[in-house]
């Protein structure tokens, strides 16, 4: 009785706080969250790197936090982005992406459960570094080749990103080269990431409360950005941006760009001090 009571009044507690910060770090988390489901809605990445990145190098939040509710977010987005289209998805390379993906999410969450106390600067750096690799894979403009490429060819690139998602919830950067390479309308390579990056984020969440690190304030931190990312989920849905494609993805990445830079600029003095 007093355990379930003491759980009531920490998650009171927490939402309490919740409240005081809302004029502060909640409400910039808030917005990072709404820029980055957006971007994500409208050319298929960008939510993980963008909104990690963004609150690392603002000092928020953990990275263990974040990434959580980068997890909840995506899930919860992607579920209504790609809702009623299935259709477009090419389920198979979806499919073989996640072979690769889940068993290394697995690895990513054990290594930042190791790194995660004792080595932040150095995390700190790893994702600065992954950020501007996944920045800059998107800027080579692959060639889409003439065939379709092998199953192993996507479980390879899902088990570099799961990697990443176990670490920062960063599953974007090979998946996303793998997929642009593909000789499929963009339409169909758009709604495919988002639903690799659906299924990673249920799968990472699922990992993280097995280990029993599934935390109240995680929750209550995602219920907070929750109807941000509904709303702009919708906007990039239904109100996308006058711009074109290219133009999205070029602004998009200079985002990122900036964001990688930062963190390796704010890091790197204490790594290799």
């Amino acid at each position: 009785m007093c355990h379930r009571y003491f759980a009531e009044f920490s998650a009171i507690s927490v939402f309490l706080k919740g409240l005081f910060l809302f004029s502060s770090d909640l409400i910039i988390l808030m917005f990072v969250i709404g820029i980055g489901t957006y971007v994500q809605t409208v050319i298929g990445f960008g939510l993980g790197m963008i909104v990690m990145g963004a609150v690392s190098f603002l000092a928020l939040l953990p990275l263990t936090v974040t990434s959580v509710i980068i997890s909840i977010m995506a899930f919860s987005s992607g579920i209504m982005a790609i809702k009623g289209d299935l259709k477009s998805i090419d389920i198979k390379a979806v499919i073989y992406t996640c072979i690769g993906l889940i068993p290394s999410i697995a690895l990513g969450l054990y290594i930042l459960d190791f790194m995660s106390d004792q080595m932040a600067h150095q995390l700190q750096l790893i994702l600065g570094i992954a950020i501007l690799i996944g920045a800059a894979t998107t800027l080579l403009k692959p060639e889409p080749i003439k065939t379709h490429s092998k199953p192993a060819m996507f479980a390879f690139a899902g088990s570099v990103g799961g990697l990443l998602a176990g670490l920062f919830s960063v599953a974007g950067p090979p998946i996303i080269y793998q997929f642009y390479r593909q000789p499929l309308p963009i339409k169909t390579i758009r709604l495919s990431l988002l639903l690799v990056f659906l299924i990673s984020s249920f799968i990472r969440t699922a990992m993280v409360g097995a280990q029993g690190n599934l935390e109240l304030d995680m929750l209550i931190y995602a219920l907070f950005c929750m109807p941000v990312a509904y709303l702009a989920t919708w906007l990039g849905t239904h109100k996308p941006p006058s711009m074109s494609d290219i133009t999205m993805r070029r602004a998009a990445i200079g985002l990122l760009m900036i964001i990688g830079l930062s963190l390796v600029y704010k890091s790197a003095p204490f790594v290799f001090a």
